[in-house]
């Protein structure tokens, strides 16, 4: 299949349902914590740097820490990638109606000459159900194409694209002992902004405050390098997302109807069946 080039894949979702502060620390006094260099974004008393020996770009708190990909991780990162995607499938084909009007007028149309057409009321009320079914459908074949494509990009060599280019990082959420999220920032020196990218957590340990931790220390890393602002894009439909992403700052600026992943056919039934919102946000560090 025919794949975009990684600057075009569009980066996933975050998944948190919990917004607590949690604050941090750096491997050395030069670092020093987000919510030091930043106090608007601490909801709690700043804390004094804590170093961790051995371990770089520690974020610590309830043996939680975020330090950057080490190539081991490979595949327990691409895990957390790939679970953190299949779960779009449902959120976009059932939750992601709500936010298309004019499909659900489609669909209405749909189902009253379905009655008209076939006299049958059992039939015009199983219809929904076949509506819905063709969503779930469409939705995991385009989700599977972006994820192959997705695999096949950045997230085959992580340390190739993250960690090796200047202004760019690749960081890992451990907590006792494992990987349980992950997060990226990839710079651009055209327009001084840096890309959130990648941002996701394990479903198995939400609620602890890791998706925040691990936007927070984007956000450092972006002020460490003097770059003017952090961009993002999400398609995610989950709200918890969008608050996670306003609770550290971001503002809203735009959101692209019916956006395009790498591998769409832009077939008639696709378009009828499949709808995707792409939300932007920005966050202004300084001005140039």
């Amino acid at each position: 299949m025919h794949c975009s080039s990684p600057k075009m894949v569009c980066e996933t979702k975050i998944v948190a349902e919990d917004h607590e502060s949690i604050s941090g620390s750096k491997k050395d006094a030069i670092i020093v914590s987000s919510s030091q260099m930043w106090p608007s974004l601490s909801g709690s008393p700043s804390s004094s740097p804590a170093s961790l020996s051995g371990v770089e770009g520690d974020f610590k708190k309830d043996n939680v820490y975020i330090r950057e990909f080490h190539p081991s991780e490979q595949e327990v990162v691409r895990r957390i990638f790939y679970e953190g995607i299949m779960e779009r499938i449902p959120n976009t084909a059932f939750r992601g109606l709500k936010h298309q009007p004019l499909i659900q007028l489609i669909y209405g149309i749909f189902a009253i000459i379905c009655f008209v057409v076939t006299k049958s009321l059992l039939l015009t009320c199983c219809f929904p159900i076949f509506l819905m079914g063709m969503r779930y459908y469409f939705s995991r074949k385009v989700i599977l194409s972006y994820l192959e494509c997705a695999l096949h990009t950045d997230m085959s060599d992580i340390e190739n694209y993250y960690m090796k280019p200047p202004g760019s990082c690749f960081w890992v959420a451990v907590l006792d002992g494992n990987v349980v999220g992950i997060v990226a920032a990839r710079g651009n020196e055209e327009d001084n902004t840096m890309e959130l990218r990648r941002m996701s957590v394990d479903s198995n340990f939400r609620g602890k405050g890791i998706a925040k931790a691990l936007g927070r220390k984007v956000l450092e890393f972006a002020m460490l390098n003097n770059y003017s602002s952090i961009i993002l894009g999400t398609t995610a439909v989950k709200v918890a997302a969008h608050k996670l992403y306003e609770s550290l700052g971001f503002k809203h600026v735009g959101i692209i109807e019916h956006y395009t992943l790498p591998g769409m056919t832009h077939s008639i039934l696709e378009r009828m069946f499949f709808q995707l919102r792409y939300h932007r946000y920005r966050l202004q560090l300084r001005e140039e």
